[in-house]
């Protein structure tokens, strides 16, 4: 799968992913008739094949299994020429359901990478490094979600320029759950208060809400309790007052904050992919590979998530797995998610979306083997529940599903100091910490800058190492508090992830 790519000798206008794929891949539009070379194979094209699409380089029988990335993406549904265009119309997936993983036993150390260099963090007591100093509202229910967003933004306007931030993040969720549904939103809030970027946090309850404080405050993990300040907004007499003089106290004690240097080890990123293209798997993820690569060679940790999106491509991930617990663990939990899609009559292979289908996506194995790059060759060193936090160097995966606030409010929680969020169709939408949108063609990067960080799709034909130092230079510039387009515009949200049934 992490085989070197093919190009057209003629022109970059389309390329494949290994030398057993297929189908190439459309880099342009292009025109009924035209022919492409791509390694040994000359395709004269039968229909028009729009950017991003695919076309076969090889006649297909009826149910054979189309192959890109090297793996299979599902099966023809009818038979398939050599030129022709390859999509919904006559390939499906094959996915079906659980699977019972075999370990093969081989326990690889990772590829080898350049170490990256230090960057500029705020020292914490606990001995970590944040990339932001900022105050955090959390309300612990929906009913004192919009008093928490108000002081945010008010003390926002007070305190400028004396922290990096003031932001309160709403959510409708704290009351009418029950059991592990409550838990998994206590724990979530909980771990949010533990990120590092949070200096202080203003904890906002009602008082009469399922989402008890006091129960709250006990989930938050020892070394975090002391940012921590609290208000019970039914026992307030002025309750906006109130939280804006615990802000005030926070700003007093965080103002004085400065950056110093820290090793790439210090820094945790989140993965994250949303309205993947075609081209998602071909720049944008294997960029995200090859510098989760760099930090993971560096001691650092990457966290990867949206488990639906693994359905598909779980040998690429397991095959890495640092011990046969990790395996165990990370198998078991692809299986958990895709019975709950079972038991709840569902099909486990509903994805892609329809902007994923637009952009030239066509099966959830396709856009599996594309999603999982993001991590590269790094080794499988942990698997964690929803609200816990990262503990080991390497990569960690996640419990989460693939909505991008969902999974990306989840990588806030468990340490994450940076998000890399890959997308080929586009979105403003920014998280807790600081949220990198790295563009997969640059034609996107061009109609958004003022949602887009960084422009992978100069790595299509481009020199991959260039590319690869000038992201790396970008991160750790971002880290050392250059601002996200994100944070730029104010698009900061958290989303809970609600799995019970609502009182």
């Amino acid at each position: 799968m992490s085989a070197a790519r093919i190009t057209d000798p003629a022109s970059p206008r389309a390329i494949s992913c290994h030398p057993a794929d297929g189908v190439g891949i459309a880099l342009a539009d292009l025109a009924a008739g035209e022919t492409i070379r791509l390694g040994e194979a000359r395709v004269g094209l039968r229909q028009s094949i729009p950017k991003g699409h695919k076309f076969a380089l090889r006649p297909h029988a009826l149910g054979e299994a189309v192959r890109r990335y090297g793996e299979a993406i599902g099966r023809a549904t009818a038979p398939i020429a050599p030129g022709e265009h390859v999509h919904t119309h006559n390939l499906v997936t094959a996915l079906a359901g659980e699977r019972r993983y075999s370990d093969s036993g081989a326990r690889g150390t990772g590829p080898a990478a350049a170490s990256l260099g230090t960057w500029r963090g705020y020292p914490c007591a606990d001995g970590r490094f944040a990339t932001r100093n900022e105050i955090w509202l959390l309300p612990t229910v929906g009913c004192v979600a919009p008093l928490a967003e108000m002081a945010a933004r008010e003390a926002s306007l007070r305190h400028a320029g004396r922290i990096d931030a003031i932001a309160g993040f709403g959510h409708p969720h704290g009351c009418s759950q029950l059991g592990d549904d409550l838990a998994g939103t206590r724990a979530a809030l909980a771990a949010l208060c533990d990120n590092p970027n949070a200096g202080g946090v203003v904890l906002i309850g009602l008082g009469c809400e399922s989402n008890q404080l006091d129960a709250l405050i006990a989930c938050v993990p020892e070394r975090s309790r002391a940012k921590l300040r609290v208000l019970r907004a039914q026992d307030a007499g002025d309750e906006l007052a109130e939280v804006m003089a615990l802000v005030d106290d926070l700003v007093d004690e965080l103002a004085a904050r400065q950056r110093r240097e820290a090793p790439a080890a210090a820094l945790t990123v989140g993965l994250k992919c949303g309205g993947s293209d075609a081209f998602s798997g071909l720049t944008a993820n294997p960029l995200l590979g090859r510098f989760s690569e760099r930090l993971a060679a560096s001691g650092g940790q990457v966290i990867l998530t949206e488990i639906p999106e693994i359905f598909g491509a779980e040998d690429a991930l397991l095959v890495r797995a640092a011990s046969h617990e990790v395996f165990e663990a990370a198998g078991a939990l692809i299986n958990r998610f895709k019975r709950h899609y079972l038991d709840l009559g569902l099909p486990v292979s509903e994805n892609p979306s329809p902007g994923n289908i637009a952009g030239g996506i066509t099966t959830l194995e396709e856009k599996s083997l594309g999603a999982v790059q993001k991590a590269g060759a790094v080794p499988l060193a942990d698997v964690i529940f929803y609200g816990e936090t990262v503990s080991r160097p390497g990569l960690t995966l996640l419990e989460a599903p693939g909505n991008d606030a969902v999974s990306s409010t989840a990588l806030a929680a468990a340490g994450a100091g940076l998000i890399l969020f890959t997308t080929g169709r586009g979105t403003p939408l920014g998280f807790p910490v600081p949220t990198v949108k790295v563009a997969s063609n640059s034609a996107l990067a061009e109609a958004k800058p003022g949602w887009i960080d960084f422009d992978a799709g100069v790595a299509a034909g481009g020199d991959a190492d260039a590319v690869l130092d000038a992201f790396s230079d970008r991160l750790l510039a971002i880290a050392s508090g250059e601002p996200t387009a994100a944070e730029r515009s104010g698009q900061r949200v958290i989303a809970l992830w609600k799995r019970g049934v609502t009182l």
